[in-house]
């Protein structure tokens, strides 16, 4: 189909979507990545953050991922996430539970004098856990 681009969504659980769309927009490590039919091969790892999906000019589904990866070539994007949770799925008070539970950890390893590698995947957990609640608080 002219001007659609096939997405899949896949966590370790189930495939959650699988259909042509307008466009995605993902949460790329180094900053969101629009997705259009026709765009560059990359591969991406992702942060923790939203997946919106657009039919036409309208997002008609947005899904929060904790991470993963992405690859995009110019008629697919395939994203392999470690978790991902349609917004409405998004449990408030799970959310404000592992955002303690990783303030904690990062905590902890940061008093531990942790290397760097591990305080980094600690923040990367926070930052996910963070996002999450944000996106409960507002669905």
């Amino acid at each position: 189909m002219p001007g659609r681009t096939k997405l899949e969504i896949v966590s370790p659980e189930r495939l959650l979507l699988s259909r042509d769309v307008t466009m995605a927009v993902i949460p790329a490590a180094e900053g969101d990545i629009g997705v259009l039919p026709g765009h560059a091969p990359v591969l991406v790892t992702l942060r923790g953050g939203l997946i919106e999906i657009y039919e036409d000019a309208q997002v008609t589904d947005r899904l929060f991922v904790a991470g993963g990866f992405a690859e995009v070539t110019p008629d697919r994007c395939t994203v392999l996430a470690d978790e991902a949770v349609p917004v409405a799925e998004v449990s408030r008070a799970e959310a404000t539970r592992r955002v303690a539970d990783a303030q904690a950890d990062y905590d902890s390893a940061a008093k531990a004098g942790a290397a760097p590698s591990a305080l980094d995947a600690a923040m990367a957990r926070l930052q996910a856990a963070q996002v999450m609640e944000r996106v409960a608080e507002a669905a």
